[in-house]
């Protein structure tokens, strides 16, 4: 449970104008800064954490088009002789979210104010006052514009602004409206499902048993890699060379390609009426153009059964060091999830969705061929269409296709150690309700502007094309 601090102060702070946050009244202030020249006019306090798991923490967001360079700006609460001062060479990028930790500065009580300043210290920019600790976070939506209110965490990313403390209300995409297409006409057919991109390789999972290794086509979008071992798709088989995995999902680990490319199936082709949910992993350096497993882990038995053509759908790894650092629980034991518990097991837990449930299961998958599940979770979806650890905002996405209306949502670790949804979003409203059962969330380097590239697998290759690519704010 969090801890909840008594106010450091007793003097009453006075406040312009008041707002109600779900059951907790806020006695807060969104004072107007004084008149000075852009780009400082651009730049927000965006959200405030005073108690929790992450407490005495201030955002700052950058509403406008232009890049802003707040080295030497500087923090307060509600006492001038406390100050911190943001670090030189620190710039936010139009649409930019970022924390500060002032706690060794000073500390945010539950009566207080966020105020940001110039260098000069008396140059106010922004300002916002509560009258009661977060709960568990304040937070402005819209983002950079909007009122104050109680959210769940998001520090460094997009406020959670679905309306109901719990982000279930969906939102508008996080980014741009506009979709385009990512690939030459009718290179792929139908039936395109994972993805997983790596730096300038994206993986491709086809759910006829294909695997496909992708380079950039020099126009923002993908082509089949003739190189490097690939003259196009590559066949995959089960461990020893039988049987046709349904791949639905792909993913890599913390090792990357070389560590093995892992592809979650449904089922084998050749025996299709019977379920086999497996997680695969494949050497995929040789030049043969077909893939044999080194490795299956069969969960089917550890699962509930689910029709043969409604189990996983996607897959993807997280690794150890956020899941202890968020302080997850670990759902075999009950307690902190320790990796030292289950040895040799590629450094994180593997995630996969189920189509038929709509649930995610977390799993540690040992060397040894030994699993065990550590997280059950109800994705709040009507279908599971594929997972994406998205490293550089330290969320889960989890998406649906056209069965729900092409909605993703965001999953963190809270307060209790469990993965819970803190934003739904609407699918871009550039793109048509299409069956996207693929989504990859490109790196932290792909960033340009505060935007980087998203890109999603059409499952049905609408007008020949199975790419398309979007935008979110980094």
């Amino acid at each position: 449970m969090p801890e909840v601090r008594a106010p450091r102060r007793r003097r009453r702070l006075a406040f312009l104008s008041a707002a109600v946050a779900g059951p907790t009244l806020v006695v807060g202030t969104v004072l107007a800064p004084p008149a000075h020249a852009a780009p400082a006019d651009d730049i927000r306090i965006n959200e405030v954490v005073t108690t929790g798991s992450v407490n005495d923490s201030i955002e700052l967001y950058n509403k406008g088009t232009a890049a802003v360079d707040v080295s030497g700006w500087i923090l307060k609460d509600d006492d001038d002789g406390s100050t911190y001062a943001i670090a030189a060479g620190t710039t936010l990028a139009p649409g930019a979210f970022r924390a500060f930790d002032v706690h060794n500065a000073f500390g945010l009580g539950s009566a207080d104010k966020a105020r940001l300043y110039l260098p000069d210290g008396a140059t106010l920019v922004d300002s916002f006052g509560w009258s009661s600790h977060s709960n568990p976070s304040w937070s402005r939506c819209p983002d950079g514009t909007g009122a104050f209110g109680a959210a769940p965490v998001t520090l460094g990313t997009a406020n959670a602004c679905g309306g109901d403390n719990g982000g279930t209300t969906p939102a508008a995409w996080p980014g741009g409206s506009s979709v385009t297409t990512a690939d030459a006409a009718n290179v792929f057919g139908q039936d395109l499902s994972g993805l997983y991109q790596e730096k300038d390789v994206m993986w491709g999972a086809q759910n006829s048993g294909k695997l496909w290794r992708l380079v950039p086509d020099g126009s923002g979008g993908w082509k089949p890699d003739t190189a490097n071992g690939w003259t196009a798709d590559k066949s995959l088989r089960f461990a020893g060379g039988s049987g046709t995995p349904d791949s639905e999902g792909v993913t890599l680990t913390g090792a990357g390609s070389p560590g093995g490319v892992f592809v979650a199936s449904e089922r084998n082709g050749d025996a299709s009426g019977t379920s086999r949910l497996s997680v695969l992993r494949y050497d995929v350096s040789g030049t043969g153009t077909s893939l044999a497993a080194t490795r299956e882990w069969n969960l089917t038995s550890d699962l509930p059964s689910v029709g043969s053509n409604l189990g996983f759908e996607g897959i993807t790894w997280i690794p150890d060091t956020y899941l202890t650092a968020s302080g997850f629980k670990d759902g075999s034991t009950g307690s902190a999830y320790d990796p030292n518990r289950y040895g040799g097991h590629t450094g994180g837990v593997f995630f996969v969705g189920v189509e038929g449930t709509g649930k995610v299961y977390g799993y540690v998958l040992q060397d040894s061929g030994a699993y065990t599940r550590v997280a059950s979770i109800d994705s709040g979806m009507a279908g599971v269409m594929e997972l994406q650890w998205e490293p550089q905002a330290s969320r889960l996405w989890v998406v649906c296709d056209d069965t729900c209306d092409g909605r993703h949502r965001t999953l963190k670790v809270n307060a209790s150690g469990a993965f819970a949804t803190t934003a739904v979003y609407n699918r871009p409203s550039g793109m048509p309700n299409l069956n996207n059962e693929g989504f990859s969330v490109s790196g932290a380097d792909a960033c340009v502007s505060g935007s980087k590239p998203v890109y999603w697998a059409d499952d049905s290759n609408d007008g020949g094309h199975a790419l398309r690519r979007g935008s979110i704010t980094c």
